[in-house]
């Protein structure tokens, strides 16, 4: 998987919007929430996701290309290296953190992201 692959991935999301941010970073938010950021220009692909901390715990005991994620609460974010974990496992990351966002949201706003 790649950047773009990954931010479109992210996108499919019902409400999400992007926007750079500190000029190196494109943060991906729900109802103003970060749940995944891409680092720009960087040798090794990857990004952050929020997951639940003992499946991030699991997660970095089992691949090589997940880490505690930089800068960010190392509890909760975790830094998915692309090119060394596979694409459905980034897919179900990504998933995981924009529904850990969606659940911290008032309940009106959780049922009108739920409505299609």
């Amino acid at each position: 998987m790649n950047i773009e692959e990954a931010r479109s991935l992210a996108l499919q999301h019902k409400g999400v919007t992007e926007e750079l941010f500190a000029e190196r970073w494109i943060s991906f938010r729900i109802e103003g929430k970060w749940f995944m950021l891409i680092e720009l220009d960087t040798p090794e692909p990857r990004i952050a996701v929020k997951l639940k901390p003992e499946h991030g715990q699991e997660l970095r005991e089992q691949y090589d290309g997940v880490r505690p994620a930089y800068h960010m609460n190392k509890k909760h974010w975790n830094d998915i290296y692309l090119d060394l974990v596979p694409s459905q496992l980034v897919i179900d990351c990504i998933a995981e953190s924009y529904q850990l966002v969606v659940q911290s949201l008032p309940k009106k706003t959780r049922m009108l992201l739920q409505e299609s």
